[in-house]
């Protein structure tokens, strides 16, 4: 059996709010650790039969880059429950709701210019 490994290092200020993040995986395309702007990590618990999660991000990351991220995030889960279950009806609602939320993203930094 393989084992892979994804490790996580978050450099903390002095209120313990993430400074800086990188990430590293044995099954990673390029070598060496790399730095993020931001994490979000979902865990299923068996036990609670709940989701556990845990949302990091560095001061750095702009608002309409977090934005953009939980699109991302958003349509790869549409795009997981395409693939994991078939059903077509949730993939189609959440992709539909990307593209909504593409819209207000891009309509609000139009404002803002």
């Amino acid at each position: 059996m393989k084992n892979s490994e994804i490790k996580f290092t978050i450099d903390l200020d002095e209120k313990s709010l993430p400074k800086t993040i990188t990430w590293d995986a044995t099954d990673k395309e390029s070598e060496g650790a790399e730095e993020t702007k931001s994490i979000s990590l979902n865990v299923w618990d068996n036990l609670n039969h709940s989701t556990l999660r845990i949302d990091l991000w560095t001061d750095d990351m702009s608002v309409v880059e977090m934005k953009r991220f939980y699109i991302d995030i958003l349509g790869g889960m549409g795009q997981t429950i395409l693939n994991s279950t078939g059903d077509e009806y949730m993939s189609e609602e959440i992709k539909e709701l990307c593209d909504r939320l593409v819209k207000h993203v891009n309509e609000e930094n139009n404002k803002a210019k």
